[in-house]
């Protein structure tokens, strides 16, 4: 019996890197994602379609999306607004993904636009993808989902309303970020009840941080409720620059060695991977990676799985 599949989105290059306060040289990125992708990760969120003055780390955005094409891997670029599709667009991405925020608060101070305005931003990227004629996704990702540092609680009521609002102004499909690492498992379960009920599948995925050691156990909820793609960053890289106590993606590796455990699907040889942790080891000497399986090692019992 075939195994159930569950996707990995790589967000490293981008969500790993925006808060270094150096510039990653463009070589290294390259070898970064080489090194996943020879895993078998097909999927990456490869960079920031922003300007450099404000994220300096992300002014090879296009070189890296077409470093990612010319791998034959999936290649999703991050932007805040109309220009920045434009960039991510001619740069040949399968996807872009809008930040939206559930919290006004962190919404003003990521993109410096109101919730509403990301709204209508929504638009004119689904507008100007028609135009061009071309395939890539428009994609919502909707931070302080389950929570903020700047605004504390955030109301079930707000993420439900921008998730409809996001798909009513044309976006293929929705994700739920933890940004600030503020989601318990029930919350998770709850939460992702309440978004399908108002947009169905077009509820896509979930982002979770491992801020307060609850990422993997929020993966698990968000399992139970029917999620099967999940955003990672290898070696638990990442947080957001504009959202006080963010920090700690999941870790990659650690996300695959328990979907894998379970007997879950995630076509990646979690060998290989773990030595692509090491590899990212080697090119940022100065960072503290935060994944535990690469450390620990993989037990005696764990089944070995080829990557698809």
């Amino acid at each position: 019996m075939a195994r159930e599949t569950v996707e990995i989105l790589e967000v490293g290059l981008r969500d790993g890197l925006q808060m270094l306060d150096y510039v990653v040289p463009t070589e290294s990125k390259r070898a970064w994602l080489e090194a996943e992708r020879l895993s078998g990760v097909k999927r990456f969120e490869v960079a920031s379609f922003v300007p450099a003055k404000i994220l300096p780390q992300m002014a090879d955005a296009a070189e890296l999306v077409q470093t990612a094409k010319a791998s034959d891997v999936y290649a999703c670029a991050l932007v805040p607004n109309l220009r920045g599709a434009e960039g991510a667009f001619a740069a040949g991405v399968d996807a872009v993904l809008v930040p939206a925020s559930a919290s006004a608060a962190h919404s003003v101070a990521n993109v410096r636009r109101t919730r509403e305005q990301m709204i209508e931003a929504v638009a004119e990227i689904r507008t100007l993808r028609d135009s061009l004629g071309i395939s890539a996704h428009v994609e919502v990702g909707i931070s302080t989902a389950f929570g903020c540092t700047l605004q504390g609680d955030v109301p079930e009521a707000d993420v439900v309303w921008l998730a409809a609002a996001a798909v009513e102004a044309g976006a293929d499909g929705v994700a739920l970020a933890d940004t600030v690492g503020y989601a318990d498992p029930a919350l998770v379960r709850s939460r992702i009840l309440a978004v399908r009920a108002a947009i169905g599948d077009r509820l896509t995925g979930a982002h979770f941080h491992d801020t307060r050691g609850l990422g993997l156990a929020n993966v698990l909820a968000a399992l139970d409720v029917g999620i099967r793609s999940f955003d990672a960053s290898l070696g638990g890289l990442g947080g957001c620059p504009f959202a006080p106590g963010a920090s700690g993606n999941i870790a990659t590796e650690d996300l695959v060695f328990m979907l894998e455990s379970m007997g879950l699907d995630t076509g990646i040889d979690i060998d290989r991977l773990i030595e692509a942790q090491q590899c990212l080891a080697s090119l940022l000497p100065e960072e503290t990676l935060h994944g535990k399986i690469s450390g620990a090692g993989l037990p005696r019992n764990f089944a070995r799985r080829a990557a698809a």
